[in-house]
């Protein structure tokens, strides 16, 4: 580690954070994930040797809200061969070439009779898309535009080696405790095989972010979900319906390591506190960014924020989906991501962590008129310099709408003055006796 790297509050570089949750998404990406099955559980049983999780598996027919979870599907071994023997679409080689939950299949076929079970992206002929068939039993294969247009007419062996039978559908959950039971939720999908950005940043950026917090003392408890898309979030709703009131603060976190700038979809809600903190954060670091109104199309924020629940969940992304070209693609893979933009992603969502621990009301405790801050030793002896004034600012502001009605956030937005800034002049004041929680 070079002496002048940036330090994290963990105590470790950025640039090591940054190696070693690529590193975590070069481990992950050759597994076949999908919303239920072994892929998973591998998944989950890596990142816990990250973060310790409490791994839950609910079977197959569950009632959860208005949804059924589905039967659990592995697949061992798929390809197409062409006459001379070649696998010409080989799942060994990437498991983007089965369509996900395909059933098991077992045929010889001309081209044209196999032409409909295939997919390509005309527009993109190198890369192999990303297709699914969760609810509807059927089959498919994908593959490059460029490898369909060589194929001749056949005949091919089909084989699927698949598996599509009553199991369970699983998931994992890491709390951090806090000082109190409100808590924080994180939730990042973990059911795409392998995508790189769509969703393993996400889920390597989740990992730091708790290890991160587990040496913080933190007052709220922050619980961590790792699950399947949609059908996962509904589950772990359905299964927590009486405690989600707990959940004052949610991020749901992907696309978390291409190269563009940092997205935030606000809640439903739209001005609930993670909406703010996240704004503030976003604005106050000069990162370049974009701020989002809810919409109920996306990830799992769409679940968390439903009428029912109204969470004050957010979305936090890079670019988000479907905005780059790579999106469910195999160009999504961990040349894609890089340890730079993960470790700026977990930046962000440590610096907002930032803001809701330290958000508190203040009563100033001399309100009539401006109280005598010098003889406190309360201004820095410097004049003039820019970080002074700041600070100098920043204690006539907290002291201003110190009224027991104004949070430092709100502070923080007024005046315009990083919340950093406005906490550490709280906290000195406070310490002069000039102010109460």
């Amino acid at each position: 580690m070079t002496t002048d790297a940036p330090q994290t509050a963990a105590g470790e570089s950025r640039e090591t954070e940054g190696r070693e949750m690529h590193a975590l998404v070069e481990r992950l990406y050759p597994l076949c994930r999908s919303i239920t099955g072994d892929g998973l559980r591998r998944t989950l049983e890596i990142v816990s040797g990250e973060i310790p999780l409490e791994v839950s598996e609910v079977p197959t027919g569950t009632e959860v809200l208005d949804w059924t979870v589905p039967r659990e599907w592995n697949i061992r071994d798929a390809y197409v061969k062409d006459p001379s023997g070649e696998r010409v679409i080989d799942f060994a080689a990437s498991n983007l070439h089965v369509v996900g939950y395909s059933v098991p299949v077992s045929a010889t076929m001309t081209l044209d009779e196999l032409r409909g079970h295939l997919h390509t992206l005309p527009e993109q002929p190198d890369l192999v898309p990303y297709r699914t068939s969760y609810y509807a039993e059927t089959w498919g294969f994908c593959l490059r535009e460029n490898t369909l247009a060589a194929m001749g007419p056949g005949p091919y062996e089909v084989v699927i080696d698949s598996t599509l039978a009553d199991g369970h559908l699983t998931y994992g959950e890491h709390v951090v405790p806090g000082r109190s039971t409100d808590e924080v939720l994180i939730s990042c999908h973990v059911c795409h095989p392998s995508l790189a950005n769509d969703n393993l940043a996400g889920v390597a950026v989740a990992t730091r972010l708790a290890r991160r917090l587990a040496k913080s003392d933190p007052h709220y408890t922050y619980r961590f979900v790792f699950a399947p898309g949609t059908i996962g979030a509904i589950t772990w709703l359905a299964r927590n319906r009486e405690r989600a009131g707990r959940v004052k603060h949610g991020l749901v976190l992907a696309c978390a390591g291409d190269s563009g700038s940092l997205t935030y979809k606000r809640s439903r809600r739209a001005d609930a506190e993670i909406d703010r903190a996240v704004r503030h954060v976003l604005r106050s670091s000069g990162r370049e960014h974009t701020v989002l109104d809810f919409s109920p199309y996306g990830y799992d924020e769409r679940q968390y924020c439903s009428p029912g629940f109204n969470l004050p969940v957010g979305s936090l992304t890079r670019t988000p989906y479907a905005g780059y070209p790579e999106y469910h693609t195999s160009g999504d893979n961990p040349d894609f991501v890089s340890p730079e933009a993960m470790a700026d992603t977990l930046e962000t969502c440590w610096e907002v962590t930032r803001v809701l621990e330290g958000n508190r009301r203040y009563l100033n405790l001399s309100p009539y008129g401006e109280p005598q801050l010098g003889r406190r030793g309360l201004y820095g002896s410097l004049g003039g310099r820019s970080d002074t004034k700041q600070a100098q600012m920043a204690m006539l502001w907290v002291l201003n709408l110190s009224d027991g009605e104004h949070t430092l956030l709100d502070i923080a937005e007024k005046s315009d003055l990083p919340f950093a800034v406005v906490a550490e002049a709280a906290q000195a004041l406070r310490g002069a006796g000039l102010l109460k929680e």
